[in-house]
């Protein structure tokens, strides 16, 4: 297909439609049009909630890591809930690295040199496919990076919504798990509920981002506690901002940059956050 540039970016921006387990996965692949290949790749698993959520929604951040970062990245649209629960979204995901593996050459990505990322439920799936992906032999993943991720359908360890200043609240939380895991026992496999997983050894290196205004931030730095305790490489940062102002932070673009360019090899050098054009 045609890369579709993004005036003033410096970025050619590819639509893919990728073999999912049930259907086609749309796709969009961002690559700096002046770096060098092979080219590191990140594939990034937009936020939702598990029942919303899109390329469209992903594509500041994904714009941000390639210009920023100096990786591609490959964004993908995973099938969501209720239509489609669990685990639909983490074996589409699986898909989607498959293929990256397989076909990454061909697009001038480097197969030795994969992460995988996302925010918000994004993040859930993101640490499942880590996972998965181990657990299956499936292709080597060199880093992952979770922001502001969902990683317990339990909900036990949520913060004071109203002691926080939280702009995700509880009940949110509640309606999009029962979306998204159903059926009552889903909630205790560990590809639904990364945290309670007890085998976190062999994982990828690791940058976890919380926010100081997020219910989340808990479970997630418990995990990032699992994960050190586990002998996985991994570096948190709790930014004071809302969930949803995470990424939009330009300390934590900066910290991403440089965590991809530690772990992935990316020709870009860490500085500044760059932002991308609206």
């Amino acid at each position: 297909m045609d890369a579709l540039p993004r005036p003033g970016s410096r970025l050619d921006i590819t639509p893919l439609q990728l073999p999912g387990p049930l259907a086609p996965l749309g796709a969009r692949l961002y690559r700096p049009s002046d770096a060098r290949q092979p080219l590191p790749a990140l594939l990034y698993l937009h936020g939702g909630g598990f029942v919303a959520g899109s390329l469209d929604e992903a594509d500041a951040i994904a714009c941000a890591l390639a210009h920023q970062a100096g990786v591609a990245v490959l964004s993908v649209a995973y099938s969501l809930a209720p239509r489609c629960p669990f685990p639909a979204a983490p074996e589409d995901a699986y898909a989607a690295l498959v293929w990256l593996g397989s076909h990454g050459p061909h697009w001038g990505l480097d197969a030795r040199r994969l992460g995988v990322g996302g925010d918000d439920a994004g993040g859930s799936i993101a640490a499942a496919l880590a996972l998965i992906a181990r657990d299956r032999n499936g292709p080597a993943l060199a880093a992952q990076i979770l922001i502001g991720p969902m990683l317990d359908p339990s909900m036990t360890l949520l913060g004071d919504p109203a002691r926080l200043g939280s702009d995700l609240l509880p009940q949110t939380c509640a309606q999009r798990y029962a979306q998204y895991l159903p059926r009552p026992q889903a909630r205790l496999h560990p590809y639904a509920a990364p945290l309670t997983s007890r085998r976190l050894h062999g994982l990828p290196p690791t940058y976890l981002a919380t926010a100081r205004c997020d219910v989340l931030h808990r479970e997630a730095e418990h995990y990032a506690s699992a994960l050190i305790a586990a002998g996985v490489p991994t570096q948190i940062t709790r930014f004071d901002v809302t969930h949803a102002g995470l990424l939009q932070h330009p300390p934590l673009l900066t910290e991403l940059a440089a965590f991809l360019h530690q772990r992935l090899g990316a020709w870009g050098a860490p500085g500044h956050a760059i932002l991308p054009s609206p």
